[in-house]
C-alpha cells in the first residue's frame, strides 16, 4: 500500500511533490510496520488526539483544583463555589451564541490559538493568586478591612471563568469543526475521531483529578497551584505547536466561507430585515426598490445616532437572537434540545450523588471504585456506538442507546421504592392537625433512621456543587464522617448506582450520536453559533437540576430528585425519537 493511502486513512494531506528517489525510498519505509506508525505519528490525527488530551487533562485538573481552593480558602464553606458555579453557568448561558458567532467570523487558526492563550493564561494568572492567598492569607485579610480578600476572591473567579468561556470556544473549533474538516466529511472517519476524543476524555475524568489531588495532599495547596501553573504552561506550548502543524498539513482548514466584515449599525440592520422578511413568509409583497432604500436609511440614522457602547449593545442582543434563530431552525434541532435535556439529572458521579451515598453508609474508597467502574462503562459505550453506527446507521443508533439508557434507569426509579431507601413524602403533604403531629413525627424518625448520619445529623442537606454529564468534579466535600448507624438494608443504594453505571453505556452513545448528528448536517458557516447555543442550552438544563437540589436538599428528598431526573431524561429522549421520526420519513419521501 502506497504512502499516500496510508497518509488518507489516517487523515493525513500530503501537500508537496518528491522527488523520484525520496519517493522510492518512502515507499519501502510504509512497507514496514515502523513506517506506517511514524506517518500516523506524524499525522493530523494523532496530533489533535495528544493536543485533546493535553487539554482535556488541564480542564480536568483545573475543574478540580479551583473547586477545593474555593472551599479551604472560605473556610470549608461552600458558597464560594456555588458562586463560582453560577457565574460560569451564567457566562455560557448569556455568551454562548457569540462565542459561537465569533468562531464563524474569524480563521480557524486564529480562533484555535486566541482560545488555547487566552485559556492557559487565565488559569496561571488564577494560579499566582490563588498561591499568593494561600501564603499571605492572614497579611492580606488585615489590609483594607479585609476588602482585599473579596477583591482576590473576585478576581480568582473571574479569571476562571474567562478561562471557562476560553475553553468552551476551543471545544467548539477543535472538537465540532477541526475533526469534521480533517476527515475529510468522512462519516465513518468522523465515528472513530468522536469515539477516540470522548474516549480520552473519559480517562482523563478518572486520573487528572486524581493526580492533581495526590500532590495537593502529599504536598499542599501552594505546590498544587504551582504544579497546575507549570502543567498549563507547558501545555500551552506544545498545544500551540500540535494545532499549528495540524493547521499546515491539512489545508482544508485554512478554506471558510468569507464573512464581510461591515459596520455594526450596517449589520444589525440588515439582520432585522432579514428577521422581518422570515416572519412574514415567502407571500409578503415586495416592496419598491426607492421606498426600501428610504427605510433602511431611517433606520440606519436611527442607529447610527445612538452613542456607541449602546450600537454595541443592539449588535450583540442581535447576534445573540439571530443564533438562537438559527439553532431553532437547524433540521437536528430536537435532537440536540434532547441531549440538553440530560442534563437535568441527579444521576450522575458529581458531589450531589457522592454525597447521597455518604449519607447511606458507603466508604470514600469504595465511591472511588464505583467512579472508576463507571469510566470503563462510559468507554463500552463509545465501543458500541462505532459499532451500532456502522451496521445500523447513526440516527438508529441513538435509538437503540436512548433505549437502553432509559431501560438501565428503571433500576434507580426501583431503588427510590425498595428496602433502605430514605425517601420520605411527608413534606409535600398538607398540614395536619395538632393532634396528628406525634403520629406523624414518628413515621418521619422511622423514615430517617435509614440515613447514615454526617456531621450535621440525618437533616444534613445535600449542597450541590458544580458538575455536568461531560466533566463531573468528582470531588468528596464530605471527608472525616463520622460513624454511626448502618442503614438496614442496602438494596436501595446498590440499585441507585447499579443503574447509574449502566446507564452510562447508553449515555455516552446517544452522546455521540447526538454530537455526530450535529456535525453532519449544519452548514459549515453556522457550525459555532448553533454548537455554542447548544452549549448555552447544556448549561441551562444544569442550573435547572441545582435549582431542584435547592428546593428539596434532605437525603429523604432525594428519591423525588431521582423520579424528576428520569422525567426529564424521558422528555429528552422522546424529542429525539421525534426528531429520527422525521428523519426517516423524509428519506423515505425522497427516495
Amino acid at each position: 500500500m502506497s504512502q499516500r493511502a496510508d497518509a488518507s486513512q489516517c487523515g493525513g494531506v500530503v501537500v508537496e511533490f518528491e522527488s523520484e528517489h525520496i519517493k522510492n525510498a518512502r515507499v519501502k519505509k510504509t512497507k514496514s510496520i515502523p513506517g506506517s506508525a511514524l506517518i500516523y505519528l506524524k499525522g493530523p490525527k494523532f496530533l489533535i488526539y495528544v493536543s485533546g488530551a493535553l487539554s482535556m487533562w488541564g480542564d480536568r485538573m483545573w475543574h478540580f483544583a479551583i473547586s477545593v481552593f474555593l472551599i479551604e480558602l472560605y473556610g470549608r464553606n461552600l458558597l464560594l463555589t456555588a458562586v463560582f458555579g453560577l457565574v460560569v453557568a451564567g457566562s455560557v448561558l448569556l455568551l454562548g451564541a457569540l462565542i459561537g458567532d465569533w468562531v464563524d467570523r474569524n480563521p480557524r487558526n486564529k480562533v484555535a490559538h486566541a482560545s488555547l492563550f487566552i485559556q492557559n493564561i487565565s488559569v496561571t494568572i488564577c494560579s499566582i493568586v490563588l498561591m499568593l492567598v494561600f501564603l499571605y492569607k492572614q497579611r492580606i485579610a488585615q489590609i483594607w478591612d479585609g476588602w482585599l480578600t473579596v477583591v482576590c476572591y473576585t478576581v480568582v473567579i473571574v479569571l476562571a471563568d474567562v478561562a471557562n468561556l476560553a475553553s468552551t470556544a476551543l471545544t467548539i473549533a477543535i472538537q465540532r469543526d477541526w475533526i469534521v474538516v480533517i476527515t475529510g466529511y468522512n462519516r465513518g472517519h468522523l465515528a472513530g475521531m468522536n469515539a477516540t476524543m470522548r474516549r480520552i476524555d473519559q480517562v482523563t475524568n478518572i486520573l487528572a483529578p486524581l493526580a492533581v489531588g495526590q500532590v495537593m495532599t502529599l504536598a499542599s495547596n501552594v505546590v498544587g497551584c504551582g504544579f497546575i501553573l507549570g502543567w498549563n504552561l507547558v501545555s500551552l506550548i506544545v498545544e500551540f505547536f500540535f494545532l499549528s502543524r495540524v493547521y499546515r498539513i491539512v489545508p482544508a482548514l485554512s478554506i471558510k466561507p468569507p464573512v464581510a466584515e461591515e459596520d455594526n449599525a450596517q449589520v444589525y440592520l440588515q439582520r432585522m430585515e432579514r428577521g422581518r422578511s422570515q416572519e412574514e413568509g415567502d407571500v409578503a409583497q415586495p416592496q419598491p426598490l426607492a421606498e426600501g432604500n428610504c427605510n433602511a436609511s431611517l433606520h440606519l440614522k436611527e442607529i447610527t445616532d445612538l452613542p456607541l457602547c449602546f450600537r454595541r449593545f443592539r449588535w450583540l442582543v442581535s447576534t445573540c437572537k439571530d443564533g438562537w434563530r438559527a439553532y431553532y431552525r437547524q433540521p437536528v434541532f430536537l435532537a440536540g434540545m434532547g441531549l440538553a435535556f440530560l442534563y437535568t439529572t441527579v444521576l450522575g458521579f458529581d458531589c450531589i450523588t457522592t454525597g447521597y451515598a455518604y449519607t447511606q453508609g458507603i466508604s470514600g474508597s469504595l465511591l472511588s471504585l464505583l467512579m472508576g467502574v463507571s469510566a470503563i462503562t462510559g468507554l463500552m459505550g463509545t465501543v458500541m456506538f462505532t459499532r451500532l453506527r456502522k451496521t445500523y446507521g447513526l440516527v438508529n443508533t441513538g435509538i437503540i442507546s436512548s433505549c437502553l439508557h432509559l431501560g438501565c434507569l428503571l433500576l434507580c426509579v426501583c431503588s427510590v421504592f425498595a428496602p433502605g431507601s430514605p425517601m420520605d413524602l411527608s413534606f409535600l403533604m398538607p398540614p395536619i392537625a395538632p393532634n396528628s403531629s406525634t403520629e406523624l413525627g414518628g413515621m418521619a424518625s422511622q423514615r430517617q433512621k435509614h440515613t447514615y448520619p454526617l456531621r450535621g445529623g440525618s437533616n444534613q442537606p445535600l449542597v450541590p456543587d458544580r458538575s455536568s454529564i461531560h466533566w463531573t468534579n468528582n470531588t468528596v466535600l464530605f471527608d472525616n464522617v463520622p460513624s454511626g448507624t448502618a442503614p438496614e438494608s442496602y438494596i436501595s443504594i446498590i440499585l441507585l448506582f447499579l443503574g447509574v453505571i449502566t446507564a452510562r453505556i447508553g449515555l455516552w452513545s446517544f452522546d455521540l450520536t447526538v454530537t455526530q448528528l450535529l456535525q453532519e448536517n449544519i452548514c459549515e458557516s453556522e457550525r459555532g453559533v448553533v454548537n455554542g447555543v447548544q452549549s448555552s442550552m447544556n448549561y441551562l438544563m444544569d442550573l435547572l437540576h441545582f435549582i431542584m437540589v435547592i428546593s428539596a436538599p434532605q437525603p429523604q428528598h432525594f428519591g423525588i430528585l431521582v423520579i424528576i431526573s428520569v422525567l426529564f431524561i424521558t422528555t429528552g429522549h422522546t424529542m429525539y425519537f421525534l426528531y429520527a421520526h422525521k428523519a426517516k420519513r423524509k428519506l423515505r419521501l425522497d427516495t
